[in-house]
Order: structure tokens, then sequence, then C-alpha cells
């Protein structure tokens, strides 16, 4: 029997009307690359969040691009949390940089204050401060150690992005880091920005967008077909061809990895390339919908935590009721057995995450700059953690069923909390 997927990674965005403006398109090849849809994504960032926006065609080369306009030096040390994705120390060492990995606080799995304080020296140039899942960083006391310290910095916000014109989320960093990919907190497949409150990295950033390359037709069809490509394979997976379809899909070469193999390794292309208008159509709908999409996820943020709580499960101390998370982080022994029992019963909840302190999972830590010891409670939390979805499409009724099953799971495991 074949019940509806619950994953994390089979399009979490992709509704029925995303899909529809994906499909709608495709077949105008024409806005493609250029139309209006890339300067009203340009005005509503700036308005919403204040600061200048720059788009670029991903997030890690909008990072690189910023490094480069901040005139990051060869040697010049990035502070970064341990638990992070490799395309942040990547776009670091594209730049000349040297990521230096500082611990996470096992209340919120963000940055460590105190361990922040203790890895900057003469060389240090900028703090990342990642809202890790949506889990809101420090970042008051962030902000004072860096404008006591003279150091930028930047707030990466592809986990998390507040509807409420309020919340210091955003707009508390001298710049904020945007990822448009396809589990971000917004998507529009692919696409990347940054908004800066700095006018003369600003008058370098506009520079450095002026000279991006364009993407080639092929790569932009292929971001447009995801949308559709994972829609039919949800629904095939009723029948057991899901996954089938989806390893042809990739064989005939119709979906672009998320990560390349050679960023695994710790290399990142140099070449910076500008956001494709389809992209920042598929980006800017979601922004509009970001007072929806957030309210879901708080919806299910909430569903978790009261139901968690009655089962005794770990709860981070740092997840408040109101938070829209980008997935709910819990954490038990035997996690990788735990997921893997949970598939069997059409529950998907591998991630990318789990298991490494440089995610994914088969990236090269050393080639990244990271020591394995150096960072005990990322490495140490990254192998206990489970996380559940709380995307656009994982309904109240899946989050029922997957607690269910993780219950009984453990109990047939015989895993405690």
């Amino acid at each position: 029997m074949f019940r509806p997927l619950i994953h994390h990674t089979f399009g979490p965005h992709v509704t029925l009307p995303y899909a529809l403006r994906s499909l709608l398109l495709l077949l105008q090849p024409w806005q493609w690359r250029h139309g209006r849809h890339h300067e009203a994504l340009r005005s509503k960032l700036e308005q919403s969040f204040g600061g200048r926006a720059f788009l670029f065609s991903s997030g890690r080369e909008a990072l690189l691009a910023l490094l480069r306009s901040i005139g990051l030096r060869c040697g010049e040390e990035v502070i970064l949390q341990a638990y992070t994705c490799v395309v942040v120390p990547n776009a670091i060492h594209a730049a000349g940089g040297v990521p230096v990995y500082a611990d996470v606080d096992g209340d919120t799995l963000n940055l460590d204050l105190a361990d922040v304080k203790r890895r900057i020296t003469t060389r240090t140039r900028a703090v990342i401060a990642q809202h890790t899942f949506g889990i809101p960083a420090n970042l008051n006391r962030l902000r004072s150690l860096c404008d006591e310290r003279g150091i930028l910095l930047i707030e990466d916000c592809a986990h998390a992005l507040p509807d409420d014109g309020s919340s210091p989320l955003g707009r508390t960093g001298d710049f904020t880091l945007l990822s448009f990919g396809r589990d971000k907190a917004i998507s529009g497949v692919s696409g990347g920005a940054i908004l800066s409150r700095s006018a003369h990295v600003s008058s370098a950033l506009q520079v450095t967008e002026r000279h991006a390359r364009p993407l080639p037709q092929s790569i932009i069809a292929r971001y447009l077909c995801y949308p559709l490509i994972y829609r039919k394979a949800r629904a095939l997976h009723m029948i057991g061809l899901g996954t089938c379809a989806l390893h042809l899909c990739k064989s005939l070469h119709l979906l672009l990895p998320i990560v390349t193999p050679e960023e695994k390794q710790g290399r990142m292309p140099p070449l910076l390339r500008q956001c494709p208008n389809a992209c920042a159509a598929l980006t800017l709908y979601t922004l509009g919908q970001l007072p929806k999409i957030n309210a879901h996820r708080r919806e299910l943020t909430l569903f978790y935590v009261r139901e968690c709580s009655k089962q005794g499960w770990n709860i981070l101390p740092g997840i408040n009721e109101a938070h829209a998370l980008q997935k709910f982080p819990l954490f038990f022994k035997k996690a990788d057995l735990i997921r893997k029992s949970l598939k069997t019963q059409d529950i998907h909840l591998e991630d990318g995450w789990s298991g490494c302190v440089v995610c994914p999972r088969d990236s090269d830590a050393g080639a990244l700059g990271f020591a394995t010891g150096d960072d005990p409670k990322a490495e140490s939390l990254c192998e206990e953690i489970i996380s559940l979805p709380t995307h656009p499409t994982m309904s109240t009724k899946q989050a029922r069923r997957l607690l269910t099953v993780l219950r009984e799971t453990l109990g047939t495991l015989g895993i405690e909390n």
C-alpha cells in the first residue's frame, strides 16, 4: 500500500499554483533571461527588508559577489558556524578567504557567541550568522560584538524570512544573504540576493552584478522543469513509480544537482551569473505568499512542539511556538537507523543535514577547512538530529501520521529519548 509521501526534498514548495506558473514560464522562453520580474523582485526585497538588493543565479554566487565587493584579501578570515552547508565555506575559499568554524549553541543550532569571541583574530573580516532551520540567531549580541571589534555582520537568511515588518531578522546585519533554492524560505528553484546597507559596497556590488553572465537557456529550462517533474513524481509515488521516474529524469540530465561533486570537494567555479527572470518570477510569487507560508510553518511548529512535548522528546530550548521553522529538529540516538526504518513507511527524512557538520554528508570536510574535534557540540548534534518537515506541501494530517509512525518506530527499535 502506497501513501502520500512525507518528505523534505520532493519539491517542498511545489504547490499546484507554483507548478502552473512554472509551466507558463516554460512556454515563454523569451522571458527566461530578461523581463519585468527581475526588477520587480529587486524592488520588493528593498521595500521589505531595506538596503539595496543585488541578484545572482544562486545564494552561493551572491555570497561570493559580496566577499569580493568588500575587498576580502587573501588569507583574511570569515567566521561561520560548524553546522553549515558546503556552499558557504566554498564561497569564502573562492574569494581568497579562510573559513573559520565556530561551534554551535546547543539550544539553537546557531553560533555559540563565546566560541565566536575566542576565534576572532586581527585577520577576521566578517561573521556569518545563520538562522538555522528558521531558529533566530542572537542578533543583538552578534551586532554588539561585531561593532565592538570592527567586524562586518552578514545574516544568512536562506532558512528564515520574516513576514513581520518589525522583525529584526534580515534587517540587522550589514548585509543579508538570501537564497531562492528549492527548499529555502522562499523559492525560485534557483537564485540568490545580497541586501547591502553600505554605500561603497553597494557600488562595488552594482558593478559586479552588471558584469555577471547570463545563464544558458538549457539550464533555465531545466530549472523550470523541476517543479513539473517533482509534482508528477509525487503523484507517481502513490503507485510506486515516483523514485523510478526521478532516476530516469536524472539519467536524462533533466534535473540539475543542488550541490555538484566538485563543490563537495571544496571547489566553486569563480564565474558569477545573472538571476534569470524566470527564477525571479517564481521567487516573487513565493515572496508574495510569505505570510501564508510562514503561517503554515508556524502551525506545524506549534503542532510539533505540543505533540513532541507530550512524548517527552528533546525539543531545543531555543525553539519558540511562534517560530516559522523551515524544519523542526529532534534528537535521538541511532538517528540513521530511525530514518532508514521510516523510509519503509514512505517517510523520507534525509535532508542532507544529518551525520555531518558540513552538509551534505559526502562532502570532504578536510578540503573545506574543517578539522574534526574543533567543534564538539556541532559534531555531536549532527549525529543525532532528525528533522520534521514544515514546508508548504506538508499537511497537519501528514504531520500527525509522521509522529505516530515515529513513536511506533522508536518502540520497535527500543530507542529511548
